[in-house]
Order: C-alpha cells, then sequence, then structure tokens
C-alpha cells in the first residue's frame, strides 16, 4: 500500500503538517510558544472545572499545545495507514478516506493521551516549583496575542515569582481600558480562568 494513494490521502496531509510545522518551528518563522497553554491551580484540584478534567484526561497538562498537536498528527498518520492496510488485508479493499479518517481521529486521542506522559517526562521543563494561579496576582506580564478589551480577553505571559512563565487570558481592569499585543501590564485581580490588569503605561511605574 502506498502512503500517497487516494484511499491514504488524510494521512500523508497529516504527516504533511506534521513536517511543514517541525520547520517553521525550526527555523523560527512560526510563532510557536513551547510554553504550556494551560496552567492548573494546584492549591485546588477542583477548581480548574470540567475543562482542567478533559485537558488532564487529554494529556495536555503533560506536554505544550504545540507537541500534543505534532504527537497526535503523527498517531493520526500511522494508525490511519495501518487501518487502511488490515482493511486491505482483511476485505481485498481499504476503507474510504472518510471512515478510515474517523477511525483513526478518535483512536490517536488516547493515544495521544498517552503518548504525552513519557514525552512530557523526557521533555526540558521551564518550571522548577508548582505554583497557584492565585499567586500570579500581583505579578508584571506581557500581552502576547490579541487585543484585551472589556469581556475579551487575550493571551497573556507572566512569570511567577520563581521566574516560570504561565500562560493566562487578561482583561483590562478598567471597563473603558484597553490592552495591545507587546503591552506590559501588572495583574491586579483573578475571576476564575480569567485574569484582570492593568496596562504599566496608564499606572506610570517604575521598572522592575
Amino acid at each position: 500500500m502506498s502512503l500517497f494513494a487516494d484511499y491514504n490521502l488524510p494521512f500523508a496531509v497529516a504527516l504533511g503538517l506534521m513536517v511543514l510545522l517541525g520547520l517553521l518551528q525550526l527555523v523560527g518563522i512560526g510563532d510557536f510558544d513551547l510554553d504550556a497553554d494551560v496552567d492548573a491551580d494546584v492549591g485546588d484540584p477542583t477548581s480548574a472545572g470540567l475543562g482542567g478534567a478533559i485537558t488532564t484526561l487529554l494529556g495536555l497538562g503533560k506536554v505544550p499545545l504545540f507537541v500534543w498537536l505534532m504527537v497526535w498528527l503523527l498517531l493520526f498518520a500511522a494508525i490511519g495507514v495501518g487501518v487502511q492496510a488490515f482493511a486491505d488485508s482483511l476485505t481485498g479493499a481499504p476503507l474510504s478516506p472518510m471512515l478510515a479518517a474517523l477511525v483513526a481521529g478518535g483512536a490517536a486521542i488516547p493515544a495521544t493521551a498517552i503518548a504525552a506522559r513519557p514525552v512530557g517526562a523526557i521533555m526540558p521543563k521551564d518550571e522548577t516549583t508548582a505554583v497557584t494561579l492565585d499567586s500570579l496576582v500581583g505579578r508584571r506580564g506581557k500581552i502576547t496575542t490579541g487585543r484585551a478589551t472589556k469581556g475579551s480577553a487575550a493571551r497573556t505571559k507572566v512569570y511567577d515569582h520563581h521566574g516560570q512563565a504561565h500562560h493566562v487570558m487578561v482583561e483590562p481592569h478598567e471597563d473603558a481600558s484597553e490592552m495591545l499585543e507587546g503591552d506590559e501590564v501588572l495583574i491586579v485581580r483573578r475571576d476564575g480562568q480569567t485574569f484582570y490588569g492593568v496596562p504599566l503605561a496608564e499606572r506610570k511605574l517604575a521598572p522592575m
């Protein structure tokens, strides 16, 4: 069976996408941050709610999202090609590409969750000490993606007192304020998984 046959098209595309993302990351063209995208509040294991339970089940807490996606693409392609080879040997013909993709996609999710654990164990760690989300209040950060306005949070990188990076969603503390990509902010409060901050330029605080 050929990887580039029509019935294996979804899996060839997945492998191609994986290679492309890897090359973009390698040469620095793609803006893929290898820090973990989701930080759980270790002070209260239930505080993350259903979303936190799902990300833990999927293995997203073990590796960064970008790495998780790369592993999923690889397993999706490998399982898909294997499913087509098995179907061909069993019935004399492979499955339709859509059906094979659905089977492989479903099987690749738990497989990726399992694979994320050993992958996460061998990856270099930026974090050395766990902290609670509440400890990020009063810390400074930088808007990395999007524009923060009332009701619309922007992705922000915040460093805790150990120097490890956390990515959180931040809205302006003042309703009329807005914070743009690249702005430095001061986190002043937290409500669930959303943080609220003020631009350092408005507060005219002394540099750290």
